[in-house]
């Protein structure tokens, strides 16, 4: 069965439930994740974790669910069960280190009744372009850029997600970069479910939750709205290249809560290699092993400010 846009004049429920998957161990980014989870690691002296909090503070969201795995105390201590008025769940997966992120939203299942917003644990970006994140069944987009690679999807004439591709792909219609942040309605995520369920009572661990997407969108089962996010206000941070780049990029005049723990790596040898990275000269980026976004991105502008940045609708 296909899924049917709102009645006229009847507005979604606003998302207030947000789901984290942090599990992975995000080696590529060691040695500062040998002592602590990807999203702990400081972009401008604050993590990619209390940057996400802060922003769904903002956005007035009530509930973070985690996934954890890889390092896991060090985002139980630095959150504990309330941060920033948003209550915190955590949910542990014991085989982090040779399943993937299908897996860990698949462990999800139970403990989430309700829409919510999908998010992945290394992503820096502008806390207002979640604004157009907050109603249900819509995909976060970037304008293709040169150097991006990995998933991609092509748009319809009805500004829905036409197809996904898993590689940048020649066609007739104009990709857009996944930026890894889906809104999700019940009646999506129980198909989801399902759909889950059957790929893991399969021992298909390994993959991608993409995948199931994919598929539903091809079956005409599942319908996403298209957010664009501006292609320098965002960045997705898998290597030590990543990090540099998303540093320049990212503002120096983000404020963090009072109401979250001190923030940042305790570990004073992280801290010193940080500050080691930061001062490298550019670093020239070749794709590595099979990975899903392959590490050719390019460094962000030195100029670009998150302030002035806005999530806006495609348009035809």
């Amino acid at each position: 069965m296909k899924n049917h846009p709102p009645r006229p004049g009847v507005k979604e429920k606003q998302v207030r439930t947000a789901l984290l998957l942090a599990a992975g161990t995000g080696s590529r980014l060691a040695p500062l994740t040998d002592k602590t989870a990807k999203c702990r690691v400081l972009v401008n002296k604050i993590s990619i974790l209390e940057r996400l909090v802060d922003t769904l503070r903002l956005h007035n969201f009530k509930r973070l669910v985690i996934v954890v795995g890889h390092q896991a105390d060090s985002i139980r201590d630095f959150l504990g069960t309330q941060a920033g008025g948003i209550k915190i769940t955590y949910i542990t997966s014991p085989v982090y280190k040779t399943t993937n992120n299908i897996y860990s939203l698949w462990l999800a299942r139970k403990e989430i009744n309700e829409p919510f917003l999908l998010i992945e644990s290394d992503l820096v970006f502008n806390p207002e372009m979640l604004e157009d994140m907050l109603q249900p069944d819509r995909i976060a987009v970037s304008k293709l850029q040169p150097w991006m690679n990995g998933t991609t999807v092509t748009i319809n004439s009805h500004q829905k997600i036409k197809a996904f591709q898993k590689n940048i792909q020649k066609t007739e219609d104009r990709q857009y970069k996944t930026v890894n942040i889906y809104s999700l309605s019940m009646q999506t995520w129980k198909s989801v479910r399902k759909r889950l369920d059957h790929r893991i009572s399969n021992n298909r661990v390994n993959g991608y939750y993409e995948t199931v997407f994919s598929d539903m969108v091809t079956e005409g089962c599942l319908s996403l709205t298209p957010v664009l996010f501006a292609a320098d206000r965002w960045y997705e941070i898998d290597t030590l290249a990543d990090l540099r780049a998303a540093t320049l990029m990212c503002s120096h005049h983000h404020q963090p809560s009072a109401r979250i723990p001190a923030h940042g790596v305790r570990d004073q040898g992280v801290l010193d290699f940080l500050h080691t990275v930061k001062g490298l000269p550019a670093i020239t980026r070749t794709k590595g092993g099979p990975n899903r976004y392959p590490e050719s991105k390019a460094p962000a502008p030195h100029d670009a400010g998150f302030a002035f940045s806005a999530t806006i609708y495609l348009v035809a």
